[in-house]
């Protein structure tokens, strides 16, 4: 009787439409499919992410969608052949997107970017910059000295400099003014090629500045600016296919999200008002 009893019980809350409550290590429901937290954590770990490091609800929200969308990835590639079932998430995102063909980047496209986007390659005046950085004043007194007498800027650097780049004759690169800080800009850009600055000093030394080529402001020529608009062009595809297939797969599964097993406030995309 006692079983009798029980069969009822479960053929009244089925009739009542409620479905049995999980376990409480079961953190979500894709389909038939139970996903206990410990893969979660499991995820977590595989993408260097310490639990103990006191993440907000907000970041596990972003991290558990993140878990989960790779896992409808896993399923669907799985289901469509393209890659084993014990495959990773990524790596079925990867073939899903490769499934789904790749439209070519005409030389069109990459000009309209270009023409749309014109201010992304405009470049400011820069100067190619060396440094001499010393720690006290007597040694920059001396640097001083040395060119002064005509000794080249890069030799002395690489006897007195005290900073990283006195190896390469105390070289800096290519500035504009934005990359520099704004105590020193207007004085370097005021120097002419070939031309050394004054003793300047700083909080942390003294420094001795050198412009040996200024180069004025321009336009990237769509022929230099064509490769890295190809690949963001080529990032943005791959993204879009990324977003499709994510819609794709949200109509082909259902998921559940059980935010009573989770210990945080789950605030994600797959919330549910009755998990």
């Amino acid at each position: 009787m006692r079983g009798a009893g029980a069969a009822l019980l479960l053929v009244a809350a089925a009739a009542c439409g409620r479905d049995p409550l999980p376990a409480p290590d079961v953190a979500a429901r894709i389909d038939d499919r139970q996903i206990p937290y410990a893969e979660f954590e499991g995820y977590l770990k595989r993408n260097s992410v310490e639990l103990e490091s006191a993440l907000g609800s907000d970041v596990l929200s972003r991290l558990f969608d993140q878990f989960l969308q790779e896992e409808l990835f896993r399923m669907m590639a799985v289901d469509r052949g393209l890659v084993p079932p014990e495959a990773g998430g990524r790596r079925a995102a990867a073939a899903l997107v490769a499934s789904a063909g790749e439209e070519a980047v005409d030389d069109e496209r990459v000009a309209l970017y270009y023409r749309a986007h014109r201010e992304e390659f405009e470049l400011p005046e820069r100067v190619r910059l060396r440094q001499i950085l010393v720690e006290d004043r007597d040694k920059a007194e001396s640097a001083r000295a040395r060119l002064a007498a005509g000794e080249p800027f890069a030799e002395v650097a690489r006897r007195l400099s005290e900073e990283p780049g006195a190896a390469r004759g105390g070289d800096q690169g290519v500035l504009s003014r934005d990359d520099l800080p704004p105590t020193f800009a207007d004085r370097i850009f005021a120097l002419a090629p070939g031309e050394s600055s004054e003793i300047i000093r700083a909080d942390y030394g003294y420094h001795i500045f050198q412009v040996s080529e200024r180069r004025p402001a321009e336009l990237v020529p769509l022929a230099e600016a064509e490769p890295e608009i190809r690949e963001r062009l080529a990032r943005e595809r791959s993204q879009s296919a990324v977003e499709e297939l994510a819609a794709q797969a949200l109509e082909r599964y259902d998921v559940e999200v059980y935010r009573r097993n989770l210990p945080f406030n789950y605030q994600g995309r797959y919330e549910s008002p009755s998990a």
